[in-house]
């Protein structure tokens, strides 16, 4: 075991010196190449040393560099030095975080962690909360104690006696909320399709002045971080519109919730506070390994009524078991790298990492409009829509820009306009990186201008 541990020690080592002299995606032969794992399974067992060279053989070069300074695809964050290891170390122990009794150091850290996240992230401190695997499963453990909490007001037990017959739950969207939450509301029962859409401004926000007359059961899904722009709801004003009619306001906060951890970035998420769930990802902003998504709740109970496990086998302490506020039962012990991330970093060391992505965002629309390209967004986050003219030449510039491998961004079309989609979000990216990259694409775009 030391030996076959020394060993991909050394091979992950390699891995990471080497992301800065290759290619972002995988070449098209390393992808072929992946042909040399898909074997008949052996009917005698193969050494681990062996195992493990073929998947640093031909595993390693097919992967997409996510963790290095260039990645800018879908809000992937790197994974800082301290989670790694973390996760190397929480992988040896193979702890199942569903229980203290099982795992002290599991719920312990957890317990830390979702303390020091709900002060960080400037959230009301009785909050309980949740580790899941990412914002969809946030959004709907926030939601399912939303749907617990609406229901119970209206003298209905969903928990027990699910939602036939219930009183009906009205949920409002804005119309450019992120399909997780859709997503989420669907596997609640409470429809992809039968939400009332509340229209946004130009950078995707929802318009509190158009939020309809609100009466019974009712849940208000916000939006911190608008997937393309990075927009911020009004939240504070949603809030104030709605609480005194008994409205639930939620918050999608994958990665735009995280500016509460910045000061510079606060006011973009006045009167967050005041909602009663948020959802986001540590896997985003954080840095953290995948997977690890949280939710908080405002009411505890709430959370735990919508979530709670019970059977005579599994043992209860005075401690917060885990199993009472995630959909799991059996999970990964997410708290632990989550733990040693803010230990590592403390409260200056992860405002200085979403204020270091935010500026280096503003690098690249400074450097892209200088050179004659149009910013379709207002940049206050760490999003970048760029046109480079007609959509078929943004597309065919970012297919270059993709193929040609110093960085790797996505394209979307956006209210009508298609654009390449830049999302700084790693702890690895530097100045020197932006640079790097503004450079290709204004070289990727003039050899498709020809």
């Amino acid at each position: 075991m030391t030996d076959l541990l020394q060993d991909t020690a050394e091979r992950a080592a390699r891995y990471l010196a080497a992301l800065d002299d290759r290619g972002v995606a995988p070449s098209a032969e390393a992808i072929e190449a992946l042909t040399a794992l898909d074997t008949a399974l052996s009917d005698t067992p193969t050494d681990p040393a062996e195992v493990l060279d073929l998947l640093d053989t031909y595993g390693s070069p097919a992967t997409t560099a996510t963790t290095g300074g260039r990645y800018y695809g879908f809000v992937t964050g790197g994974v800082l030095p301290a989670a790694l290891a973390a996760s190397w170390m929480s992988n040896t122990w193979d702890q199942n975080g569903f229980g203290y009794t099982n795992s002290p150091v599991a719920v312990v850290l957890e317990e830390i962690s979702l303390r020091w996240l709900i002060d960080l992230l400037g959230l009301p401190s009785s909050c309980g909360g949740a580790f899941v695997t990412g914002a969809t499963m946030a959004n709907f453990t926030a939601l399912a104690a939303a749907r617990h909490a609406v229901l119970e007001r209206a003298g209905w037990d969903v928990e027990a006696d699910g939602l036939f017959g219930a009183p009906n739950i009205t949920v409002i969207i804005g119309e450019e909320a992120h399909p997780t939450l859709t997503k989420s509301l669907g596997l609640l029962g409470l429809g992809r399709n039968r939400v009332v859409k509340v229209p946004v401004d130009d950078q995707g926000r929802m318009r509190a002045d158009a939020l309809p007359a609100i009466s019974g059961p009712t849940i208000i899904c916000s939006q911190a971080g608008n997937v393309n722009t990075g927009a911020i709801d009004p939240i504070g004003e949603l809030c104030d519109r709605s609480h005194n009619s008994n409205a639930w306001v939620h918050v999608d906060g994958a990665f735009g919730l995280w500016a509460q951890a910045a000061p510079a970035r606060k006011h973009l998420t006045a009167g967050i506070e005041h909602a009663d769930s948020w959802a986001t990802d540590a896997h985003k902003w954080l840095n953290v390994t995948y997977d690890c998504g949280l939710a908080f709740v405002k009411d505890p109970l709430s959370l735990r009524a919508a979530m709670a496990i019970s059977a005579a086998y599994l043992p209860q302490t005075t401690h917060r078991e885990p199993m009472h506020y995630t959909p799991e039962a059996s999970r990964r012990a997410r708290g632990i790298e989550a733990w040693a991330v803010l230990r590592s970093l403390g409260r200056q060391g992860v405002a200085d990492l979403i204020e270091r992505n935010c500026r280096l965002a503003t690098r690249f629309a400074d450097q892209l409009q200088q050179s004659g390209y149009e910013i379709v967004n207002d940049v206050a986050l760490n999003q970048v829509l760029v046109s480079f003219g007609s959509s078929e030449h943004t597309l065919s510039v970012i297919k270059r820009i993709q193929e040609e491998g110093t960085c790797w961004c996505g394209s979307t079309v956006w209210q009508g306009k298609t654009a390449m989609r830049i999302s700084v979000s790693s702890w690895m990216t530097t100045v020197a990186d932006v640079d790097r990259s503004v450079a290709a694409m204004i070289q990727s775009e003039k050899i498709e201008r020809g």
